[in-house]
């Protein structure tokens, strides 16, 4: 044992000691009280840039990798708690039922709507560009297509049976179904004899404070985690991986680009009324984090954070909203990846896709996004799903994986983002967004600093 630990540090010292000397600048940073968002674009930078390195010589990155989990493991650690406590806490401060369905309402819309305008950026751009032209047909052999999950056995996982469990296995859905009947339960109850359950709701205010702090606790690591998840990437992934596919990937960042300026730019700018640039601007910790963790879910605790402190949300539509858009929230994954996939398929094995091809890309894109909701691999599941209704060959979805984790980065930042914007557009709509402090500036930024 003592040399198989000795060999494994033999084999990752020299990433080791140079990600040491770059973590030790960023803590420098750190120090100097630089900003949360500097410091996490700072790391984005070297992560890149190292991991181009270690890549170039051959270098092993087992050590630096291990950072970058354990950041996610952090992260993960106090997601199941947040969530259950957060929509606890959101719905009892909630007591107009009436406001409670239109919140939902309004949530559910957006998400769906900016869905499908996605997949219908997707499919423009994918038809345009035309990625898979010219594409040499080689299927791995070891490839297995992922089932897909019949509907009714989506709906029976996403019920909780135990939630104790549910919450071990890391199951937010479930999690936040029970959460939900726990808080209604709490209002019910509350309306006859509020005494009987002023203790519980004094637990969970005190639980959602603990918690945020725990959260800013985990979140100063950050950095640190985003320098160590890029830099594995980066190293990764050569040119000769990329270069077969670089259109499909060029193709997929300019849909998810645009969809993020024009679509999310103009609901901000035309529907909040709010200056898109400074919006992005404080978003900006939200986009990073999403697009090195490649995680909604690990995105959720400084989305919070971000929705609440620095666009000046109110606490219980952020509660509420945020929660919910890690779990069917896919503009990304749902929307454009599958019709990109889709075009790039047909293309490849000569398939002519018809105006009502289209169409059903778009309504099952649509469609599939609340049908995935909390199913692991979103991405994979909404794209069979997609392929299947329009009778394409599911081998298609080989071809794209050597470099789906690539994109993956993109699609998941543009679904934080998504989320992000829905807050603030039900917010507005609803008197529960504080515009005066939000043009005000960044001062709040240093509270994500070390004391």
């Amino acid at each position: 044992m003592e040399n198989n630990l000795l060999t494994a540090l033999e084999n990752n010292w020299i990433t080791l000691v140079v990600s040491a000397v770059l973590l030790g600048g960023l803590y420098f940073l750190a120090k100097k009280r630089v900003g949360f968002g500097t410091r996490v674009l700072v790391a984005l930078g070297l992560g890149l840039v190292a991991g181009i390195l270690f890549n170039n010589f051959e270098l092993e990155t087992e050590g630096v990798g291990t950072i970058g989990s354990i950041y996610i493991n952090l992260i993960r650690m106090i997601v199941i708690p947040l969530v259950f406590v957060l929509v606890i806490n959101s719905i009892i401060s909630i007591t107009n039922i009436e406001f409670l369905r239109k919140l939902s309402v309004k949530t559910i819309a957006w998400f769906l709507a900016t869905t499908g305008v996605a997949a219908i950026i997707g499919l423009l751009v994918a038809s345009a560009i035309n990625p898979g032209a010219g594409f040499e047909l080689t299927t791995p052999e070891n490839f297995v297509a992922r089932e897909v999950p019949s509907f009714f056995k989506v709906i029976l996982d996403q019920v909780p049976s135990n939630p104790i469990s549910d919450a071990a296995d890391g199951k937010v859905v479930p999690i936040l179904i029970f959460a939900l009947f726990i808080a209604v339960a709490i209002v019910k109850v509350g309306a006859k004899n509020p005494e009987s359950v002023q203790p519980f709701r004094a637990f969970i205010q005190s639980a959602t404070t603990i918690l945020h702090q725990v959260v800013k606790f985990v979140l100063r690591f950050t950095p640190y985690g985003v320098y160590a998840l890029i830099a594995v990437m980066a190293a990764k992934y050569g040119w000769e991986t990329l270069e077969p596919l670089a259109m499909l990937i060029a193709v997929s960042y300019i849909a998810l680009i645009l969809h993020f300026v024009f679509v999310f730019g103009g609901l901000v700018t035309f529907v909040a009324k709010v200056n898109p640039f400074k919006f992005f601007r404080k978003a900006y910790p939200t986009i990073a984090v999403a697009f090195t963790t490649r995680s909604s879910f690990a995105t959720l605790p400084i989305n919070l954070e971000v929705i609440t402190k620095r666009l000046r949300v109110s606490p219980k539509i952020a509660s509420f909203v945020a929660p919910l858009g890690a779990t069917m929230n896919f503009n990304g994954c749902g929307g454009i990846w599958p019709a990109v996939v889709s075009v790039f398929v047909a293309q490849v094995y000569g398939v002519a896709l018809t105006a009502t091809d289209y169409v059903l890309i778009v309504v099952v894109s649509v469609i599939s996004s609340i049908g995935v909701a909390g199913v692991p691999g979103p991405a994979s599941i909404s794209t069979t799903v997609v392929l299947t209704a329009v009778g394409l060959p599911l081998e298609g979805i080989a071809l794209v994986v050597a470099v789906e984790s690539l994109i993956d980065m993109g699609r998941t930042a543009v679904n934080a983002t998504g989320t992000t914007v829905t807050a603030l557009l039900v917010a507005d709509s609803e008197g529960e967004f504080d515009r005066e402090a939000f043009n005000r500036g960044d001062e709040d930024d240093l509270e994500l600093n070390p004391a």
